[in-house]
């Protein structure tokens, strides 16, 4: 695997959600430190962000915070902030907004309960590659059906020719799924509302405005939304 240069030291970690879907696993721990193939979920997310050469990450808390906080500060491969948010879950959106002032510009942005296998080169070096502030606001990493294990879902996006998005149109499928990594323009954090919310509300105005683009990503990605995913991940993880 080669890597490259990254247009950022810094992601966001989103950390802080219920994990209602992995229950009855998550009734004791928070999503992010169920534990695949003998590691923590978020482990992995960090593992993969300090092999990219990201030397910071910010993790927002609030499901069992207490946990999670000890958990992901006693990381020796890169530096981690805290992100509160115990008085109040924030959503994607909100979770952003609230931990801007430790976020460089660009930042990455990535969910806890990542798990993927990385390509001829990393993805944050893939993203790097491809950022264009002038143009995008955000650069979402994508994968199609057939790099996307354990999902059985429509899928969410199509992309033109040039990387612009657009949402999966009513009753068809989208060609591309979402990973939960991407690269963020402050840009996109202009205007925010106040409160939770969904980055959904900030990803149609970009693609309204035409700066929503999509990369497709050249590794697998695993979906690790339920209990019953994660011994299929576990087998094709361990194997090879």
């Amino acid at each position: 695997m080669s890597g490259g240069a990254l247009v950022s030291d810094t992601a966001m970690v989103l950390a802080a959600g219920l994990g209602k879907r992995m229950r009855p696993l998550t009734a004791s721990q928070p999503k992010p430190m169920v534990r695949v193939a003998g590691r923590a979920l978020i482990d992995h997310a960090l593992d993969r962000l300090a092999e990219a050469g990201v030397a910071r990450a910010v993790v927002n808390v609030h499901y069992l915070a207490d946990a999670l906080e000890a958990h992901v500060t006693a990381c020796r491969t890169l530096q981690v902030t805290v992100s509160d948010e115990r008085a109040q879950l924030l959503e994607t959106g909100g979770g952003m907004v609230k931990a801007r002032a430790h976020l460089p510009d660009p930042f990455f942005a990535l969910n806890a309960d990542n798990i993927w296998l990385d390509g001829p080169n990393n993805a944050f070096a893939e993203l790097s590659r491809r950022w264009n502030p002038e143009q995008m606001d955000a650069l979402l990493l994508l994968v199609p059906h057939a790099r996307a294990a354990n999902f059985n879902g429509p899928g969410d996006f199509h992309m033109d020719p040039l990387g612009k998005l657009t949402r999966r149109r009513d009753g068809r499928i989208a060609p591309f799924i979402y990973t939960g990594i991407q690269l963020v323009s402050q840009q996109l954090l202009r205007d925010a509302p106040e409160g939770p919310f969904s980055t959904n509300i900030l990803w149609n105005r970009a693609i309204a405005e035409g700066r929503l683009y999509g990369l497709s990503f050249g590794g697998l990605w695993f979906e690790v939304g339920t209990p019953q995913a994660i011994r299929p991940t576990e087998e094709a993880l361990l194997g090879g």
